[in-house]
C-alpha cells in the first residue's frame, strides 16, 4: 500500500498544525494502541520491569509480557496473570500522561476508542460512558467455553491469587486458589480478545453509542481523530478504522502520533498528519501553541 511519510518532520511545525486542527474541530475522537500505555510507563517489552516483577519466569527465558502462545502449567500461568493484572490494571493513583491527554481535549466533545485493556483512560478522568474498548478489560474474566455470555469482576480473583503467590517460584502455591468458572466450574480466562471464545457483550453498548455519535454528525461537523501509539499488532482495531473514518466522513482529519509507525496512506495526505514523535514530546510541544495549551489538569 502506498503511504505518505514526512521524513525528519519538524516537531514544532507539527505541533502548530495539531493545535490549529484541534482548535478548528467540533468533535474529537481519541484513539490509542499499546504504544500509548508504553509511553505512560506500562511497556510490555520492558525487560528490566519484567525481571523485577517475574524473576522466576525471567530465569525460565521469558523476555516479554506478550505471552499468548506460551504454554505454562496453571500454577505459573495464574501467578503471571495475578501479578501482571495487579500491576497494569489495579495500580492506584493518576497517570500524568493520560491526564495531560484529558486536559488536551477537555473543552471538546469527545470519545475514546482504544485497543488497550488497562482502563487507563477511565482511571484518569475520561468519561467511562464514552470509551469503547473492543479488545476487553483486565478487570473482567470469563469462562473459556464460554458456558455463559457473561463476565465477572477479576479483582477478587487477583487478590485471592496474590495471597497464594510465591515470588521465588512464580507459582500459585494453593491449588484451591486457582480460578474456576462460577457457573459451570470449568476453566476461565481473562476477558480479552485472544480467540473466538471472547465474550464481547459487555463492550457492544459502548460501540453502538460511539457509532451513533459518529452517525449524528452532519456534513458540516469537523471531526479530528487523534491517534496515539497504534502500530501493526492489531491494525484492524485502531489504525484501519481511523483511516476509514477520515476517508468517509466529510471534514474529518487524522493525526497519527507514533515514533515508529506514523506513516499514512497516500490518498489521505491532505487530511492526515504523520507525527513521528512520542506522545510526551508532542504534548510538550503543544504546551506553547496557543491559549489552550496543555498544562497540568486541574484538581478534581
Amino acid at each position: 500500500m502506498n503511504t505518505h511519510h514526512v521524513p525528519g518532520s519538524d516537531l514544532a511545525v507539527a505541533a502548530r498544525t495539531v493545535r490549529t486542527w484541534l482548535d478548528e474541530a467540533d468533535r474529537v475522537l481519541v484513539t490509542a494502541g499499546s504504544g500509548l500505555s508504553a509511553a505512560a510507563g506500562y511497556d510490555y517489552g520492558n525487560q528490566e520491569r519484567l525481571k523485577e516483577l517475574f524473576p522466576a519466569l525471567h530465569r525460565m527465558g521469558l523476555r516479554s509480557r506478550y505471552i499468548v502462545g506460551v504454554h505454562l502449567p496453571p500454577a505459573l500461568w495464574w501467578g503471571y496473570w495475578a501479578v501482571h493484572i495487579d500491576d497494569i490494571r489495579y495500580t492506584p493513583g493518576p497517570n500524568p500522561l493520560y491526564q495531560r491527554l484529558r486536559a488536551l481535549v477537555s473543552d471538546k466533545e469527545h470519545w475514546v476508542m482504544t485497543s488497550n485493556v488497562d482502563t487507563l483512560f477511565a482511571r484518569n478522568g475520561f468519561d467511562p460512558q464514552r470509551i469503547f474498548t473492543p479488545q476487553g478489560d483486565y478487570g473482567r474474566y470469563q469462562c473459556t467455553s464460554p458456558c455463559l455470555r457473561t463476565t465477572w469482576d477479576s479483582h477478587p480473583l487477583v487478590e485471592r491469587l496474590l495471597a497464594a503467590y510465591d515470588p521465588a517460584t512464580g507459582a500459585i502455591t494453593d491449588p484451591a486458589a486457582l480460578p474456576r468458572c462460577p457457573n459451570c466450574g470449568e476453566d476461565v480466562e481473562i476477558n480479552v480478545r485472544i480467540g473466538p471464545q471472547f465474550v464481547d457483550e459487555p463492550y457492544l453498548p459502548a460501540g453502538n453509542r460511539l457509532q451513533e455519535w459518529l452517525n449524528s454528525a452532519d456534513n458540516g461537523t469537523r471531526l479530528l481523530i487523534l491517534e496515539f501509539g497504534a502500530g501493526f499488532n492489531t491494525p484492524g482495531v485502531i489504525r484501519t478504522p481511523g483511516e476509514h473514518l477520515t476517508r468517509h466522513l466529510p471534514g474529518a482529519r487524522l493525526v497519527r502520533v507514533n515514533p515508529s509507525h506514523s506513516q499514512i496512506p497516500a490518498d489521505l495526505r491532505d487530511q492526515a498528519l504523520p507525527v513521528p514523535f512520542s506522545t510526551d514530546r508532542v504534548l510538550d510541544a503543544l504546551d506553547g501553541c496557543g491559549p489552550n495549551a496543555v498544562g497540568a489538569p486541574s484538581a478534581r
